[in-house]
């Protein structure tokens, strides 16, 4: 028998790591009451906390690395599954090609020049391919929440901007294995097989996406609300699991489930699943931060500003782009600030590369700028907000 002593030990540590995990959970929840008052991401806050409960914080916690590694993955999969939610075959095909020319400029002014610099950094053809996806892909969970917070996510400039980020979330499906065969060391064969399995897996849940809606009606009762719930998050963490074990990136796959449920049966699921998303994608966000020193970001600062200033530059033109021929001459910039800040897959890739040579640098270097691009779209927004505020209060007729 163990002695009582040992018991009480036990026990008072388990209390203290349950009263330590509620306490950071509520501090997110008034982070989160905080962004929605000054009207700004709640990503930033996440990050913030996390920095400064880490190593090197200002109040450094002893939280339980299981709870939150768990809880972070879990976090990633279903912001990916998700994101497939919002989405159907159909509407990635026509977003494609209508906007398959934006997306290869979106490609060259936020890829290339984040794939360059982690050449000049002399992290080689692996740093270029890692730091070139972080620059590159948008957040799309942090578009989508401003785009709700400004009241325009069913206006023509939402519409355009998500087909935009549906081209950017599709590249992922072959990128993510690659990186992941790049960072693991694989060859040239592996690399071509798991890229290739990526493509045809992708494929076949955009075929399921076009023709499943009727099936997938039949066989799942939106009325059952647990066993919705259930069935859908257990299938996405079962893909999940599976891909990782046969090198394929858990999150493209919790990404392509959600991509092949549609119609009603997505809308339900997505109503069932948002308060979970919110609930781990904030562990997510917090995990990360933990993970980083803020004396670490200071290093990468002047890198991350230079980052985050053409970031800002590539994805304003694109806005440009996209929003030029519309009658509001205003509409490019909403879109450009809609698609600058970079958040939830920069992470992710960050992650991926954790175990790389420049891993440490990296993820100090992505938090900064993810901070940066997420306050500056924010501000952006804010700003131009007030200016078309201004602009329309002196159109108003005198009486």
């Amino acid at each position: 028998m163990g002695s009582p002593i040992t018991a009480t030990n036990s026990t008072w540590v388990e209390s203290m790591a349950l009263a330590e995990i509620g306490l950071v959970l509520l501090v997110l929840g008034v982070a989160a009451f905080v962004a929605v008052k000054v009207k700004l991401s709640v990503v930033p806050f996440y990050l913030v906390i996390g920095l400064s409960l880490g190593k090197g914080g200002l109040v450094p916690l002893d939280l339980s690395e299981t709870f939150l590694d768990t809880g972070a993955q879990l976090g990633a999969i279903l912001l990916l599954l998700m994101l497939g939610l919002e989405h159907s075959g159909p509407n990635l095909a026509a977003a494609f090609m209508e906007r398959k020319s934006i997306g290869a400029i979106d490609f060259f002014l936020n890829a290339v020049p984040g794939a360059l610099i982690g050449l000049l950094l002399g992290w080689g053809i692996l740093g270029a391919v890692v730091l070139g996806g972080i620059t590159y892909v948008s957040s799309s969970g942090i578009a989508a929440q401003m785009m709700k917070e400004t009241g325009w996510q069913r206006s023509e400039v939402s519409r355009r901007v998500t087909t935009v980020l549906v081209v950017e979330d599709l590249t992922l499906a072959p990128y993510l294995p690659l990186l992941t065969t790049l960072v693991t060391g694989a060859g040239a064969i592996a690399g071509f097989i798991s890229v290739t399995v990526a493509i045809l897996v992708t494929a076949v849940a955009l075929v399921i996406s076009f023709r499943g809606e009727n099936a997938l009606g039949k066989l799942i009762n939106t009325q059952a609300q647990g066993g919705l719930l259930l069935s859908v998050f257990g299938a996405a963490l079962l893909a999940a699991g599976s891909a990782e074990l046969v090198g394929f990136s858990s999150a493209v796959a919790a990404f392509l489930v959600g991509l092949a449920l549609t119609g009603e049966v997505a809308h339900a699921v997505r109503l069932r699943l948002a308060p979970l998303r919110d609930l781990f994608a904030a562990i997510f966000f917090l995990f990360f931060g933990l993970s980083v020193s803020p004396a670490e970001m200071i290093d990468v600062l002047p890198l991350a500003v230079v980052l985050t200033a053409l970031g800002i530059a590539g994805k304003m033109y694109v806005g440009w782009n996209i929003a030029r021929d519309m009658s509001d001459g205003n509409a490019w910039k909403r879109a450009g600030a809609f698609l600058i800040p970079r958040g939830e897959f920069s992470i992710v890739i960050a992650g991926l590369a954790a175990s790389t040579s420049f891993g440490g640098q990296l993820q100090a270097l992505t938090i900064t700028y993810v901070l940066l691009t997420s306050l500056a779209a924010s501000i952006a927004l804010r700003s131009f907000r007030s200016s078309f505020e201004k602009a329309r209060a002196k159109k108003k007729p005198k009486l």
